[in-house]
């Protein structure tokens, strides 16, 4: 007769979701703040929208005492005039935290003032003559016959760089 274990090895192939092994490693990391795992601070644009995400960043979550609910979440905050703002959305903050989790696992917020790790930058801009397609291709364009066509191959054409 066989285990639940080996049925369920067997079933999957002993494959395992990413999220498992991952979640085991950054368990230490982010445990020592408060988060059961990295969820919510990777998904808090995800979870609160980018607006919000764009001047606040989860830091911690307080628990009471051999709880795991009902705890209070520390939410550094770029600037003043967002805290206040902040302020006035937590009842909504906190049902799109809570329904990311499925239980009532933030029962309030508490705000931190402090700088914000920088977004990164954007990409650098292309080189001169970047839009233009090599000689090659302008060849072959020529012999397409259709406009549109021939405009979609030329913008295929200079993203493979060929």
């Amino acid at each position: 007769m066989t285990s639940a274990t080996d049925s369920a090895e067997r079933r999957t192939n002993g494959l395992v979701a990413i999220a498992v092994p991952a979640g085991r490693a950054t368990r230490g990391v982010f445990g020592g703040h408060g988060f059961v795992d990295a969820a919510l601070v990777v998904d808090w644009p995800a979870i609160v929208g980018p607006a919000v995400a764009a001047h606040t960043l989860p830091s911690r979550i307080k628990f009471p005492p051999k709880e795991r609910a009902e705890g209070t979440l520390v939410v550094k905050v770029a600037s003043s005039a967002f805290a206040t703002d902040l302020q006035h959305l937590e009842p909504l903050v906190l049902e799109r935290i809570n329904g990311h989790f499925g239980y009532r696992a933030v029962a309030r917020l508490q705000l931190r003032h402090g700088p914000l790790p920088r977004a990164r930058s954007a990409p650098a801009a292309p080189r001169a003559g970047a839009n233009q397609p090599p000689g090659d291709l302008t060849a072959a364009l020529a012999r397409v016959d259709d406009p549109e066509l021939r405009d979609a191959l030329e913008r295929l054409g200079r993203r493979l760089g060929g």
